[in-house]
């Protein structure tokens, strides 16, 4: 080669780069490879992080970048490569950097087609902190490991316990298809009945002690011949039972003759001395009637002027010989009982009744008897008395049952079963559940209640039931009509709910913490409170029409019927109310004298919390169907509730804005309680859901 084609071959051209540009080439490409090849993966994400991309982009990115760089490396021509051992000309310096460049841009490209990049994580929530439970005990919840503070065992990590779970999942359970079916779970809807039931009851037949009598004689004496010796035996009034012999009686037999004899010699004589002879013979016949003697025996006496030496004792009763108290020979005194006698043609049946079947009777019921000894027979009787009493061995208390007995069938001391159609006093209808439904612990029942929209889910409900009344229970709070309750398999889902540290039945409170009593209000108390309610219903209508000037006229009524009423029952009954009508009062006196509409509003709010707790603890006092009623939106979307007759709903506390907001949370018939009072959680059930109009 000349030295004019050697100097041509080392020349730059145009096209060609400079030294200093190849050399600022080459440090950019070396960096930018460097940056790319060398990163590993463990730090993937990071290196994303820093150039916007994710982990899993940066990892593509990369395989991205090495199959790009190896392209670039394939498409240079063979003869450009130099020999090994020679340094590398100047444009593989220039390729080897705008390679480089080309997988940064590959690499973002990438990125940008998988997605958005993951938060940094310093900037990912915080881990949920783990809960320990105890094996044995698994309603003990902590948040850090130890010793269980009832058995003393190590606590273990709760199977996804922590402490970001819902409070609602502490009393609430969620059953898979395959484990309802597996733990036969089965729901029936609360109802309203009237709760009626044939109570059985064992009971022992016995004489109508009011038919009891005994057979004595007038005068001391000794029993000559006894007539009647056997017990059981029947006689007749005026039968003659036995002989007795009486001196004293003897005596003033020959008394009455000797009287009569001197009565007829005077008859013709001085008229003053026939008079008192008349007189003696009347007063030995009165004598002789005083000491047991009968007239006919009397005048037999005067006729023949005999003295008998025995006495005949007649039955002055008709019955049955129950027992005999002497023998012949004895001697016995004036009164002494000879004979116990009964009148059998009707007869009591004592049952024994347990305390939590004495709720269910009443006097006047109606009562079948059946005897074993008669299988064919079924005697009719009705509820005579109940005893106040109760026996305090045997926690029973006597029903006495009346049963006719004229055929003698029903005999004393047979066994009888007696059916009772029982029925819970002093309500015509109400709400029951399933007597398989409730579980027990204690005074504390709870139930458990299918969540409305969510298949699967039951929720924990503790209730307050009246006396078991056969097949049902009747509800006294804590349930609304309509909500379904696990009537099977209820056991099995508090089991379940237990293993996860919920609040089963056995890990609620004591049953007397915070339980506010169930008060006993007479009928007569709750008529007059219906004078205190209806004026806060029609407040509500004038409220919900915007009309508030009668609103406030109405409210002032409320406040004066509040104060005029006279609470009628228990202690307990008359204080709660005293107590609850000082705030009706209040609030409505401050309804009543507001000076704008919202004030009003304000005042009624609180005026239907207390008017909710009138009906939780007195009733429904009104003769028809009242709602409770809840609006979310209500102040600022803190929420509000009311009462309203069963119409369409009416909101009072925006009125024509918005009358249709709200929902319906219960319905409660003529003297029903509201569910929820008495420290019963209760949620019942709506008609419908929240609705805006």
């Amino acid at each position: 080669m000349s030295d004019e084609t050697k100097d041509e071959a080392v020349a730059p051209t145009e096209d060609a780069p400079t030294p200093d540009e190849v050399s600022s080439a080459d440090e950019a490409g070396a960096s930018a490879a460097k940056h790319v090849a060398a990163a590993p993966v463990a730090e993937a994400s990071a290196s994303a992080a820093s150039v916007g991309v994710s982990a899993a982009s940066g990892s593509v990115a990369t395989e991205a970048a090495t199959s790009a760089a190896e392209g670039e490396r394939s498409s240079v021509p063979v003869a450009a490569v130099p020999p090994a051992g020679s340094p590398p000309p100047w444009w593989s310096r220039w390729v080897t950097g705008l390679a480089g460049v080309v997988l940064v841009l590959a690499a973002l490209w990438v990125g940008m087609l998988i997605g958005p990049a993951e938060e940094p994580a310093e900037t990912a929530a915080e881990p949920e902190r783990q809960i320990w439970t105890c094996s044995m005990h698994p309603q003990i919840r902590m948040p850090e490991p130890g010793q269980c503070p009832i058995c003393g065992m190590d606590l273990i990590p709760a199977a996804g316990g922590s402490t970001a779970e819902g409070d609602e999942a502490l009393d609430r359970v969620t059953l898979s298809p395959r484990a309802r079916a597996m733990a036969s779970v089965r729901t029936e809807p609360v109802r309203r009945t009237e709760p009626r039931t044939d109570v059985r009851l064992l009971g022992q037949v016995d004489y109508d002690e009011t038919r009891l009598r005994m057979i004595t004689p007038w005068t001391a004496g000794r029993v000559e011949r006894l007539k009647v010796r056997v017990t059981g035996a029947k006689i007749s009034r005026g039968q003659l039972v036995a002989t007795l012999y009486s001196p004293e009686v003897y005596a003033a037999m020959r008394d009455l003759i000797v009287a009569a004899e001197q009565a007829k010699k005077l008859a013709g004589g001085l008229p003053g001395s026939a008079s008192l002879a008349t007189r003696t013979v009347e007063a030995t016949r009165e004598r002789l009637r005083l000491l047991g003697v009968p007239d006919s025996l009397i005048a037999e006496i005067e006729r023949d002027g005999k003295a008998p030496k025995n006495v005949q004792l007649r039955s002055p009763y008709a019955g049955t010989v129950l027992e005999r108290k002497v023998e012949e020979g004895d001697y016995v005194q004036a009164g002494t009982v000879l004979f116990h006698i009964a009148d059998l043609s009707k007869v009591w049946v004592q049952i024994d009744a347990y305390e939590s079947d004495l709720p269910l009777l009443s006097p006047g019921q109606k009562v079948e008897l059946l005897v074993e000894s008669l299988p064919d027979e079924v005697f009719e009787g009705e509820v005579a008395f109940i005893d106040p009493v109760i026996d305090p061995a045997a926690r029973t208390a006597k029903v006495r049952v009346e049963v006719d007995n004229a055929d003698g069938q029903l005999r004393p001391g047979m066994f009888a079963q007696a059916r009772i159609q029982g029925r819970v006093a002093g309500e015509s209808s109400h709400l029951v559940i399933p007597a398989s439904a409730p579980l027990f612990t204690g005074r504390r029942s709870v139930v458990y209640v299918e969540v409305p929209g969510e298949p699967g889910t039951y929720a924990l409900r503790e209730v307050r039931l009246g006396p078991r009344a056969g097949p049902v229970y009747p509800v006294l709070a804590g349930l609304a009509e309509g909500e379904r309750v696990v009537v099977e398999g209820a056991f099995l889902v508090d089991a379940d709910l237990q293993l996860r540290g919920g609040r089963s039945m056995m890990t609620l409170p004591d049953d007397d913490a915070d339980r506010v009593p169930l008060l006993v209000v007479p009928p007569e108390m709750l008529a007059a409170l219906e004078p205190v309610l209806e004026p806060y219903l029609d407040a509500h209508a004038s409220l919900a029409a915007d009309r508030i000037d009668e609103a406030r006229e109405q409210l002032g009524t409320l406040a004066t019927a509040a104060s005029e009423v006279e609470a009628i029952g228990p202690k307990q009954t008359r204080e709660a109310w005293s107590e609850l009508a000082s705030s009706l009062s209040g609030h409505a006196r401050h309804g009543a004298t507001a000076k704008d509409a919202a004030a009003v509003r304000v005042a009624f709010e609180a005026l239907g919390n207390e008017i909710a707790t009138l009906l939780e603890r007195f009733g429904n006092p009104t003769a028809g169907k009242l709602d409770v009623a809840f609006c979310p939106m209500a102040f600022d979307s803190k929420g509000a509730q009311w009462v309203q007759r069963d119409e369409p709903l009416a909101n009072p506390y925006y009125g024509a804005a918005m009358l249709r907001c709200g929902e319906v949370k219960a319905t409660l018939a003529p003297g029903e309680r509201l569910a929820g009072g008495s420290g019963v959680d209760a949620a019942p059930a709506g008609r419908g859901g929240h609705h805006h109009g």
